[in-house]
C-alpha cells in the first residue's frame, strides 16, 4: 500500500492484543505501507489510553516513538470542516470524523477494523 491514516484501534490491537498471529498481521501492514500517518487526535487517544493503562512514562515513549514513525497531521481550518461535515453526514464520534476527514484529505485508505470508517464512502478502508 502506497499512503495510509492509521486508526487508534490498529495502534491499540498492536500493544494489546493477546492473539500473536494479528500481532504479525499488523505489523505487516505497518512494514507494507509506504507513507503512514496519523492524525493529531489518534496521538491524544493513544497517549490518553496508554496514560491510563501504563502510566505517563510509558505514554511519553509510545508517543514520541509514533512522531519519529509516522507524519502527523495537525487539523487545521479545511480538515475541522471536512471532518463537521463527514460527523453530520455519517453521525460519527468527533475523533472518527477527524480521522476520516484526514484519510480523505490525504487520498489515503484508513487503516481500521471499525465500522464507523466502513459506513463513510467517500474514504477506503483496510484492515489485516
Amino acid at each position: 500500500m502506497s499512503k495510509a491514516v492509521f486508526d487508534t484501534r490498529f495502534f491499540m490491537a498492536g500493544y494489546y492484543s493477546p492473539d500473536p498471529n494479528e500481532v504479525k498481521k499488523l505489523k505487516e501492514k505497518n512494514r507494507g505501507t509506504k507513507e503512514r500517518f496519523l492524525s493529531t487526535i489518534v496521538l491524544h487517544e493513544i497517549y490518553q489510553l496508554t496514560l491510563k493503562k501504563e502510566g505517563r512514562e510509558t505514554a511519553k515513549l509510545r508517543t514520541a516513538i509514533l512522531e519519529q514513525d509516522y507524519k502527523v497531521v495537525d487539523v487545521d481550518g479545511n480538515l475541522a470542516k471536512t471532518s463537521a461535515e463527514l460527523r453530520l453526514k455519517y453521525d460519527m464520534s468527533m475523533a472518527d470524523s477527524i480521522i476520516a476527514a484526514t484519510a480523505l484529505a490525504l487520498k489515503a485508505t484508513c487503516i481500521s477494523d471499525d465500522p464507523h470508517f466502513k459506513a463513510v464512502k467517500e474514504i477506503r478502508t483496510e484492515w489485516i
